[in-house]
């Protein structure tokens, strides 16, 4: 489990299937995924700032984040919901490899968290992450996909490719009371430019 939250009057909008990988195109475990070539190079790594999501109007601070005693990834703190974070033992976002970010939908308080609009993100769209070189990693969206969570695709999601990939990571699907929601969205994009 990811992140959790409370019961909302409201749901945050949820990816449509024509934003998911085609059967063609879906990463599996030892391939590479060709969606969106690039030709940019790997950068060195060095700490994220920021995450930027114009499309759905984020802009938001990256804490780092560590692993729990089972193994999983603990979301950022729960009373900021500007706050994105980033697995910091992981890849750097820009670096060769897949960097992982998450934030929350909403909070227990049912206010939206920094990534209420995830799901309404399309294929195409641009994810920027200004970093401490001073330089900016921009990754283009290649699938959205929501996953429920007793069916998470892990190898699939934090799987490397040897490019410089980007996850985002929030809750999604279906919800339940007293449970949460029931699965996560996923965003899948590829470092496209370097400014």
């Amino acid at each position: 489990m990811l992140l959790t939250s409370a019961l909302r009057d409201e749901r945050p909008p949820q990816p449509s299937v024509g934003q998911a990988f085609s059967a063609t195109t879906a990463p599996t475990p030892g391939r590479t995924v060709r969606t969106a070539p690039s030709g940019v190079p790997p950068m060195p790594p060095a700490e994220p700032l920021r995450l930027r999501i114009p499309a759905i109007g984020v802009d938001a601070p990256l804490t780092k984040l560590s692993l729990d005693a089972a193994g999983a990834l603990r979301p950022p703190p729960a009373d900021d919901p500007a706050l994105a974070g980033w697995y910091g033992d992981g890849t750097a976002p820009g670096s060769a490899g897949t960097a992982i970010t998450t934030g929350h939908v909403d909070l227990p308080t049912g206010r939206p968290g920094v990534f209420y609009g995830l799901g309404a993100l399309a294929k195409g769209n641009t994810i920027e992450i200004p970093r401490a070189d001073r330089r900016t990693a921009v990754f283009t969206v290649d699938a959205v996909e929501v996953y429920a969570k007793d069916r998470f695709p892990d190898e699939k999601v934090y799987g490397g490719s040897g490019r410089p990939e980007l996850r985002v990571i929030t809750c999604g699907g279906g919800y339940v009371e007293h449970a949460g929601y029931q699965g996560n969205v996923v965003v899948y994009a590829t470092l496209t430019a370097v400014r």
